[in-house]
């Protein structure tokens, strides 16, 4: 896919891209969207949606053909999480975290052994992905994990122990790239990261977590019991763990993004069509200027962070080339975007006055679902330290 990844104030969308664009959207509206609230109600995970996104090269879109994916650029997997996301947010992370968090970081730092047993099946949607950093005692600060992995003394395998929390599509994932100290002494510098197979013994899935928001996406805890990890499925050097975990949050970042776009926009368009036809003192309540106020803030929002998010898009690309980074690019998308979720459904459920609080009208679970997007792949407290700490040269 052809797209120009140089610097500059203008952005045009290829013909691919609007392809894209267009089958998720046609998708998402007719597949996902009437469905959306009875799956957010049960908490059920959306299998028969799922496999259908994975048939129609959603859950690979930038893994290149030879490893099951679609080959598509990063500019595409934006567009397409953000449609999906407009209907459903769980689908949308379910999305984001197999492309993202799970296929980009065996793309980069895995062997060609394991792109091929570990991405191809992912990719071409066959099983899921999941992600696992977190544990119960440790969120942003990684080095303070308690699971361990431990090689045996023919140093051919190792064993690992613990329990890690809040796994995105850990009910349901066939493989997991598991983030675990192998030096604790080290702390953060002592991580070392694993593609783990959840068939083989040792592996159990924990409590499924009662969450406010992304009901749909089946999220738990995962229990090593002396689970054993050959040393071939070790993913790139030991010890270097949380460096890979930091890069690959670079691209989960842009995904979230992604997703809270989608919710944001979904919350505008509602708040649009709402704000026509509802009346109050015999006219359109559009027509007070409170509300207009209110459309105007919300369009605005929404669109610096599509600006903001495709400059992430681009950077990503363009360090793909020049094996850079695109922490800072990343890390604004990701605040500005999710932060502008929270603040667009909030005043969606405002504009729409008693029935934005009822579970007839899908803007309180835009609301719900808008949370967690300033939450999971790192806080905005924590975009905002990585944020600065870029601009004053802190390392």
């Amino acid at each position: 896919m052809a797209v120009d990844t140089a610097p500059g104030p203008s952005l045009t969308l290829t013909g691919e891209h609007e392809m894209i664009r267009q089958a998720s959207r046609k998708f998402a509206q007719e597949q996902i969207a009437p469905i959306a609230a009875g799956f957010d109600e049960s908490g059920e995970f959306p299998q028969a949606t799922v496999d259908a996104m994975g048939q129609m090269g959603l859950m690979g879109i930038e893994v290149p053909p030879e490893y099951g994916g679609a080959g598509m650029d990063t500019l595409a997997y934006v567009l397409a999480v953000e449609e999906i996301s407009k209907a459903d947010a769980s689908h949308g992370v379910i999305m984001s975290v197999n492309n993202s968090l799970y296929c980009d970081a065996i793309l980069r730092f895995g062997t060609e052994e394991q792109k091929q047993k570990y991405v191809t099946p992912v990719a071409s949607g066959e099983v899921v992905g999941a992600y696992s950093l977190t544990e119960p005692m440790s969120g942003s600060d990684a080095g303070t994990m308690r699971s361990r992995a431990v090689l045996n003394d023919a140093g051919t395998h190792y064993v690992i122990n613990g329990t890690k929390s809040w796994v995105t599509s850990g009910p349901v994932a066939r493989y997991v790239v598991l983030f675990t100290l192998t030096e604790p002494e080290k702390k953060h510098r002592g991580i070392t990261a694993f593609v783990v197979d959840s068939e083989r013994a040792g592996f159990v899935r924990g409590k499924k977590e009662p969450k406010l928001g992304i009901r749909a996406s089946a999220t738990s805890e995962l229990i090593f019991d002396n689970y054993e990890a050959p040393v071939e499925d070790v993913l790139g050097e030991p010890g270097k763990g949380f460096k890979i975990a930091l890069a690959v949050l670079d691209a989960g970042r842009i995904g979230i993004g992604a997703q809270a776009l989608g919710i944001a926009e979904a919350a505008y368009e509602a708040s649009l069509s709402y704000a026509r036809e509802r009346e109050a003192f015999g006219q359109p309540i559009g027509t007070f200027q409170m509300i207009q106020q209110k459309i105007a803030d919300m369009k605005t929002r929404i669109e610096a962070s599509r600006l903001l998010l495709y400059n992430a898009a681009l950077a990503k690309m363009r360090a793909k080339k020049s094996g850079g980074r695109y922490t800072l690019e990343a890390a604004m998308a990701k605040l500005f975007a999710s932060e502008t979720a929270m603040w667009v459904t909030t005043e969606a459920v405002q504009i729409h006055g008693g029935m934005g609080y009822s579970k007839e009208l899908p803007v309180e679970r835009y609301f719900r679902d808008a949370k967690i997007t300033e939450i999971y792949e790192g806080t905005s407290e924590i975009q905002r330290i990585v944020i600065a700490r870029d601009q004053l040269g802190l390392r």
